[in-house]
């Protein structure tokens, strides 16, 4: 199965804010089984963007390339599912 190229982004810990270097990836909320829909969210060119399930504020941060702070907010699929 080859790897996904959508950064995938959690908020677990329930912080006020995740940012995040990239404007498009995926939000699954909290860890598994306790997660919501896994949705797609494209920041297009704003800075921001809230989660409708999880209001989970992302903010954009280019110097994370690809990344989130706090670093245990990113979430890997396949490990999930492992």
């Amino acid at each position: 199965m080859a790897g996904h190229s959508t950064p995938h982004f959690h908020n677990q810990p329930g912080v006020a804010r995740v940012r995040v270097g990239a404007r498009e990836f995926m939000c699954v909320g909290a860890l598994p089984p306790f997660d919501h829909p896994h949705i797609f969210i494209d920041m297009g060119d704003a800075d921001e963007a809230v989660c409708p399930y999880c209001s989970t504020l992302y903010v954009y941060d280019a110097s994370l390339h690809g990344g989130c702070e706090p670093p245990d907010c990113a979430f890997s699929p396949e490990a999930a599912a492992a």
